[in-house]
């Protein structure tokens, strides 16, 4: 379950490009621009993959990675990198990286390596949330309520998976989108209300609950874990 992946990456095309194409899928990301800022937001959080550029301004992505595995040993992390030399692709992989891709990459690819990086580490049945009539497969995006399953889109998914991990809270708008839209552009009025009608639709309108005047929910199940 991707739940916050982290971004360490200098060059403002690539990162703006990546932001926007993760978000798409339904990825929250944070993105830091040097290393110093990386190594302070691995401090502050445990993120569950960390993109890593080795040629950073101020510090090489090198000794991000070893300063990354003494405080998240356990952490998956990828490099993304314009070395192609094949010592550079050996070192970073003894030095503790999951796994390498040279840049320019494209977008499935990258997605791609996450998912099967994510996978390796990944205990088995943990890509598998319930929560009462709701099941959700991470992995592959698939939802099933009430006997009814659809693969679902990166943003549809990705909100029921918010509100089904969090059972029995009280979600207000401007909460929500700042989860789904979190590092998006131009948000519409309309776009959540959009994703919530169209879950609905596919499979009932109890699948998400309107609390009036306060935002929505996905109700607990009673033999649902604290």
């Amino acid at each position: 379950m991707i739940q916050q992946l982290l971004l360490i990456e200098d060059d403002p095309m690539i990162g703006r490009g990546l932001m926007r194409a993760l978000n798409d899928e339904g990825i929250s990301v944070e993105w830091c621009h040097d290393a110093t800022s990386g190594e302070t937001a691995l401090l502050r959080a445990r993120p569950a993959l960390v993109l890593l550029d080795l040629g950073l301004p101020d510090k090489s992505g090198m000794d991000v990675l070893a300063t990354s595995r003494k405080r998240h040993p356990d952490v998956p992390i990828l490099i993304i990198t314009a070395r192609d030399d094949v010592d550079d692709r050996v070192a970073g992989l003894e030095a503790g990286a999951d796994d390498y891709i040279i840049k320019p990459f494209g977008m499935k690819e990258l997605l791609a390596r996450i998912r099967a990086v994510l996978r390796r580490i990944e205990p088995a049945g943990s890509h598998l949330l319930t929560n009462g009539e709701i099941s959700l497969n991470t992995l592959t995006h698939e939802a099933s309520y009430r006997n009814r399953s659809v693969i679902l889109p990166a943003r549809e998914f990705s909100l029921l998976l918010f509100l089904t991990s969090n059972p029995g809270k009280i979600f207000s708008r401007d909460q929500i989108e700042q989860r789904l839209y979190e590092w998006n552009r131009d948000v519409t009025n309309n776009a959540l209300d959009v994703l919530i009608y169209s879950l609905r639709k596919k499979f009932d309108n109890e699948i998400i609950r309107n609390v009036r005047g306060i935002g929505w929910m996905v109700l607990k199940h009673p033999h649902q874990a604290n």
